[in-house]
């Protein structure tokens, strides 16, 4: 576990982070100075984004993964994704941390007391930039941080060229690498809740991340040798005492966000009937972590809610289906901020061997995989588990699906990485849902927001042409 890094308040006065809707307003930040200590920086962007990230996995991201659903007149998970709610709008949320990254990024580079932030900075970049165009496809990206000169109105990059272009994912992944290897000062990493100034853990957190987002460009690019040498370089995140996470606290300022919500918005999420189906079949231990049996249960019984009802139409008792666990609420001194886990590390090799990308055993990282994801939620792995139903090679089950499905349960409540995954693979099985505004179908991408039409009108004009009306049915360039 890592070291619990409590956000004075000082520091909120000092840093003040609002979700605007005004493109503008999130690229210029008048109310931020450029010139705070960008340890403090740091430690507020990655405390922010992990924060608000872990909020929208809960009350967005987990109904499009069917992990949970909603109960009453959500029209979020009925899959009207123009309509966020309790949540369902990231964009603001990678724009001003992208934002803030970005000064301190142009601090290393311009002061050599702060050359230390220059690697983990551009790490940084490249995972939120990496999570903002898998979610939206193409968005501004060159133009939107460009420090002291401003671009208000900055044009819609091409997905491939985000990820694979100078000054992309990719490349300020192996830029943040040379810049740590670079590093010779004895000027400490500070502000670091993460890794807590440990350099060496941050080469293998923008390792892992190479190794997530090859395979999730697998389908559009040549990646083997990469991912091999990868593979064969054995320098990325193994087990979860290296994970790049932050842990949640019982009280604030470091307490899991739900549990502060009033008690009826918290209970407005119970559990899919998805869920409880492969959580069920699988005889998944994990599922009186995540959940709670239904309260008119009388034998500690799990019931899950099909997503997307009409709430106009449809009567439902709290009391018959199962809410989250205690340990979004009642006890979160155990839940954390998700960056990249060594059980995704892994699944992300499972899944490369199974398709002979690179040259190892697929079922050995499988199984690894599940080990510590039953770990990493505190779960006890059943004996058994690994010869039945979530056997690497059960009958009737392809190994992608074993691996895939195996993530989608890890990932709840992590942002929308459940749901990307299904996109990406088909797996697991999703159920159509209750009453579809979206004509039955599964979205494949998150809609630009209504902002983005006022504030930035040309710009938007044409990526919205280029998404049929910024329609959620088209894909994104990895998954055409």
């Amino acid at each position: 576990m890592k070291n619990i890094i409590y956000i004075l308040s000082f520091l909120i006065l000092l840093i003040t982070v609002s979700c605007t809707n005004d493109f503008q307003n999130i690229n210029t930040n008048p109310n931020a100075p450029v010139s705070v200590q960008p340890s403090l920086l740091l430690r507020q962007v990655i405390y922010n984004f992990g924060e608000e990230m872990s909020y929208e996995g809960f009350v967005a991201g987990d109904l499009l993964s069917q992990h949970r659903t909603a109960l009453d007149f959500n029209l979020f998970d009925r899959h009207a994704l123009k309509s966020p709610q309790l949540g369902g709008n990231p964009w603001p949320v990678f724009y001003t941390n992208l934002r803030d990254n970005e000064i301190i990024l142009n601090q290393s580079r311009t002061s050599e007391a702060f050359k230390v932030y220059e690697g983990p900075a551009l790490i940084l970049k490249a995972y939120m930039a990496a999570g903002l165009t898998d979610l939206f496809g193409d968005v501004p990206y060159f133009e939107a941080f460009n420090g002291s000169t401003i671009t208000v109105t900055p044009s819609y990059d091409n997905q491939e060229d985000i990820y694979l272009m100078e000054g992309g994912i990719l490349d300020n992944l192996n830029k943040g690498i040379i810049a740590i290897q670079n590093y010779k000062d004895a000027i400490p990493l500070e502000g670091d809740i993460l890794f807590n100034g440990d350099l060496e853990a941050w080469i293998r957190f923008a390792n892992s991340l190479k190794i997530k987002h090859l395979i999730r460009i697998s389908n559009k690019e040549d990646v083997a040798a990469e991912l091999q040498s990868l593979f064969d370089d054995d320098n990325y995140i193994k087990d979860n005492l290296q994970n790049a996470v932050f842990d949640f606290t019982n009280s604030d300022p470091n307490s899991f966000r739900l549990a502060q919500l009033r008690v009826g918005d918290f209970n407005n999420f119970v559990l899919s009937e998805t869920m409880e189906d492969i959580l069920t079949d699988l005889n998944d231990t994990r599922i009186n972590t995540l959940f709670k049996p239904f309260s008119n249960s009388t034998t500690n019984e799990f019931n899950g809610l099909l997503n997307g009802i009409d709430a106009t139409s449809t009567a439902i008792s709290l009391a018959n289906y199962s809410l989250a666990g205690t340990i979004f609420r009642e006890d979160t001194s155990t839940l954390d901020a998700n960056f990249i886990t060594a059980w995704e590390v892994h699944f992300a090799f499972a899944e490369a061997a199974s398709k002979n990308l690179i040259t190892a055993d697929a079922q050995q990282l499988y199984e690894t995989g599940v080990t510590l994801a039953f770990e990493y939620w505190h779960t006890e792995l059943p004996l058994d588990y690994l010869t039945n139903n979530a056997a690497f090679n059960a009958v009737g089950k392809t190994p992608l699906e074993q691996i895939i499905t195996q993530k989608w349960i890890a990932n709840t409540i992590n942002g929308y990485e459940g749901w990307i995954e299904y996109n990406r693979t088909g797996f697991p099985e999703l159920q159509t849902i209750s009453a579809s505004l979206n004509n039955d179908l599964i979205p494949l991408r998150m809609p630009y927001p209504a902002e983005e039409e006022t504030l930035n009108a040309e710009n938007y004009l044409e990526a919205a042409l280029k998404t049929d009306n910024n329609s959620i049915n088209i894909p994104v360039w990895w998954n055409e």
